[in-house]
């Protein structure tokens, strides 16, 4: 198990935990992979990568922030090849901008409160799935050194610390840039005429419009298709035949439609469904080559969404951006003056 401990989530979303994924440039044993398998970042040896302001990454904390992006490289046999220079890039730029934090913690002689400490290495032990196991990862990654897990911690919390000051407290959204927001962009939230509705097809043979048999049998087909659908009395059963006797693709969504434009929908369906009261069946109807039967569930007319009901995700969406904002000011202002080199 590779330790994960730091602010891979709060470079991204300014919403760290001390239980967040990072790459760690402590001293990692080294250990032959298992026949078959990728070799995990203890078991990678430590080719200097990268210095920052004189600390050192390897191509173990290299792998271990991959993987941190990329979880499911442990479960593939690594990480995929034409993946891999995307996601490298990616941990390399994470590390330097993660190490550029915690050295400005340290020079602004931040300190984490002991109590503090001790409730995220405990929270960090119930990651485990027994004591035991615990013991073995301090032993392969920190050589059995419990106070090198603490300093890794600690520099965690620091990095998570810092990252609160300068981003996460200042990507607040006040209600008037919600209201400016949602008054300048009002485009945003209109939605046209739409309808909702089920489906069920009767397709025509595909080769042109197939022989009179065929045609004759696809007819019959959508002539008892229509009987069974006008004898459903809720959507569920509707749905459940759509599933059995449908030849479209909704057929595995109960033949349902999220509410779809008036402009979308061909001209004799969207009279057919002006017609219908909620949850009726129309009559058996032809578009092109395909038999069709429509259930109506509801029909939306053109409009504009309230303020009150995107405030949320106007809000999110707000935040996101100041965070992001935030986060590249952190990163060039730290940048200046710092020494970077790569090995």
């Amino acid at each position: 198990m590779t330790f994960k401990l730091s602010i891979c989530g709060t470079l991204l979303l300014a919403a760290a935990s001390a239980g967040a994924q990072v790459a760690s440039h402590a001293p990692t044993a080294v250990n032959p992979a298992p026949q078959g398998q990728a070799a995990s970042p203890q078991q990678t040896p430590g080719k200097p990568v990268v210095r920052v302001n004189g600390t050192v990454f390897t191509e173990v904390d290299v792998l271990r922030e991959e993987y941190a992006i990329f979880p499911y490289g442990r479960q593939h046999n690594g990480i995929p090849k034409d993946l891999e220079p995307g996601i490298r890039a990616g941990a390399l730029k994470m590390m330097v901008f993660e190490e550029l934090v915690y050295q400005e913690a340290l020079r602004r002689k931040m300190v984490i409160p002991a109590v503090k400490l001790q409730q995220a290495e405990a929270a960090y032990r119930k990651t485990f799935s027994s004591p035991d196991q615990f013991k073995a990862f301090i032993q392969s990654d920190f050589h059995g050194s419990h106070q090198l897990l603490q300093e890794k911690i600690r520099r965690s919390l620091l990095i998570d610390e810092l990252m609160k000051q300068e981003v996460e407290n200042k990507a607040t959204v006040s209600p008037a840039e919600i209201k400016a927001y949602y008054d300048k962009n009002l485009k945003l939230f209109t939605f046209p005429e739409s309808f909702t509705f089920q489906t069920i097809s009767i397709m025509l043979p595909a080769d042109a419009k197939g022989t009179p048999e065929e045609v004759k049998a696809q007819k019959a087909r959508a002539e008892t298709a229509i009987k069974r659908a006008k004898a459903t009395k809720s959507a569920d059963e509707f749905g459940l035949l759509a599933e059995k006797i449908s030849d479209d693709d909704y057929r595995v969504m109960m033949g349902q439609h999220k509410p779809v434009p008036r402009e979308e929908i061909a001209p004799q369906i969207v009279k057919a469904l002006l017609a219908l009261p909620v949850g009726g069946v129309s009559d058996l109807l032809q578009v092109d080559d395909i038999y069709t039967i429509v259930r109506f569930q509801a029909h939306t007319m053109q409009g504009t969404q309230k303020l009150e009901e995107v405030r949320a995700k106007i809000e999110k969406q707000l935040k996101e951006d100041k965070t992001s904002q935030l986060r590249s000011a952190l990163d060039a202002k730290l940048h200046q003056g710092a020494k970077i080199e790569k090995l």
